[in-house]
């Protein structure tokens, strides 16, 4: 997915038909208040119904969390970066992820849209409930606020600043995902697998360019426009 200019301002347009061209766009709450309720609810169900205690419904939902780093990294490799040949196969990639790399600061296409995510979603709780039986209704929770948790991450990257010092590795390593190398730093929640499979960057030996970066964030306006 290389372009020819990464536009900082503006958004694709994927679909010709307004209503399709309306479902690829989200707000932030609207996926978090979708699946905040699940999450509550499947964790009370493992405890109350299905009896879990409650070092036992931990266990899984942490590794539900860990897992979705593993997910996040593979699917954005993989999948969201896969090379594509045909015109059907590249149209197909640029719906997916194409267009949010020439539209970066696309603010209503960070978070996945709530139709096909609620597809995806659905589709890999069966999974994992033909794999491991009652154990999903703890693990696939983690796994879903490990979902909102990078989601939002990606959306605080491309919106503003790091609050804290501590972020700020995370915030360069996908700005320059974005802009010098997007065949490295495929984590966004996590650098972990990135370090494990060797795609990480050196952000030691990357230059910050802080004129350049200021240039990603949202000004305030759009910040408070999205938030309404």
């Amino acid at each position: 997915m290389k372009f020819e200019k990464i536009h900082n301002k503006g958004q694709a347009q994927i679909f010709r038909n307004k209503y399709l061209e309306y479902l690829t766009k989200t707000h932030p709450l609207v996926i978090w208040s979708l699946y905040l309720p699940v999450i509550i609810f499947l964790l009370y169900y493992s405890i109350a119904r299905l009896h879990f205690s409650a070092g036992k419904a931990l266990l899984l939902f942490g590794s539900g969390i860990f897992f979705w780093t593993f997910f996040e990294y593979i699917i954005h490799r993989f999948v969201f970066h896969f090379v594509a040949e045909s015109p059907r196969a590249r149209k197909i990639s640029y719906v997916m992820h194409g267009n949010h790399h020439e539209f970066p600061r696309d603010s209503q296409r960070l978070f996945m849209p709530a139709v096909p995510s609620i597809i995806l979603s659905s589709l890999i709780f069966l999974v994992m409930k033909i794999v491991s039986g009652t154990f999903a209704f703890a693990f696939f929770p983690g796994f879903l606020l490990g979902y909102l948790t990078y989601a939002s991450a990606h959306y605080a990257i491309h919106a503003w600043h790091p609050p804290f010092k501590w972020m700020k590795p995370i915030w360069r390593n996908h700005h320059l995902h974005h802009y010098k190398d997007d065949e490295k730093g495929f984590g966004v929640s996590s650098h972990f697998w990135d370090i494990i499979f060797g795609t990480a960057f050196n952000l030691k030996a990357e230059k910050e360019d802080k004129e350049a970066v200021q240039k990603l964030m949202f000004k305030k306006k759009e910040v408070q426009n999205i938030l309404r």
